[in-house]
């Protein structure tokens, strides 16, 4: 998969167009699409550190766009909208969006925008972790079993990721529902039945797990070793 920092995603597509100009001409590698299909296709086949995203995609809406990205992935989602209303902010911040930014805006101030969080998000993002036994390349999304790939559902990846990104630490139930799954309601057994899955596809033994400890009565923590 091909990889770039940062996707643009707006229907105004010679404003689209000038903003990838200049993120370029500064070192941060980016592309635009112009609708909601055209963003999914391209996310399928290459890998983001940050989207720009408009609410307004012609027929489609970009909060919409941004809840079916959220199935999939926590890559930074930063708004960008003519829209000034106090309630479509807290919309977008409350399904997922990093940022609302208005506009019109200014290039160079959107672009520091962009680095900051490229930084802030590039220093906590694990990139990979192999141990000779389980291997997982976060840039690529890919996991293996001794040099065999192995098939982790959207969620399933995402839980493990977290847990990786937490390694050594023990991580709380409510955290998980929290920044996996989004939704402080979700049920002991739903992340149970999750946790089971992983270990079932990278535990040697998934009734003694050596990767995924339960702390009972609190929640879970990963342990590797980092290469």
């Amino acid at each position: 998969m091909e990889h770039i920092q940062c996707l643009i995603v707006d229907d105004e597509i010679p404003l689209a167009e000038s903003t990838v100009e200049y993120f370029n001409l500064f070192e941060v590698s980016s592309e635009a699409v112009f609708d909601a299909e055209s963003c999914l296709a391209f996310l399928r086949t290459h890998t983001v550190d940050l989207i720009l995203l408009d609410i307004n995609l012609g027929g489609a809406s970009g909060f919409d766009l941004c809840k079916a990205i959220r199935l999939e992935s926590d890559v930074p989602i930063l708004f960008i909208s003519a829209r000034q209303s106090d309630d479509d902010i807290i919309l977008a911040l409350s399904i997922g969006g990093d940022d609302y930014i208005r506009k019109p805006y200014s290039l160079s101030v959107l672009l520091a925008k962009v680095k900051t969080v490229l930084k802030r998000y590039g220093s906590k993002t694990v990139k990979r972790y192999d141990d000779g036994y389980l291997s997982v390349d976060f840039a690529l999304e890919k996991v293996e079993i001794m040099n065999k790939p192995i098939k982790l559902k959207a969620m399933e990846y995402k839980l493990l990721k977290y847990l990786m990104e937490h390694a050594g630490k023990r991580v709380e139930k409510e955290a998980i529902f929290r920044d996996v799954w989004e939704d402080s309601v979700t049920l002991d057994g739903t992340l149970n039945v999750h946790i089971r899955h992983i270990r079932e596809k990278i535990e040697k033994d998934p009734n003694h797990p050596q990767y995924i400890q339960t702390i009972w009565g609190v929640g879970y923590m990963f342990q590797g070793e980092y290469s």
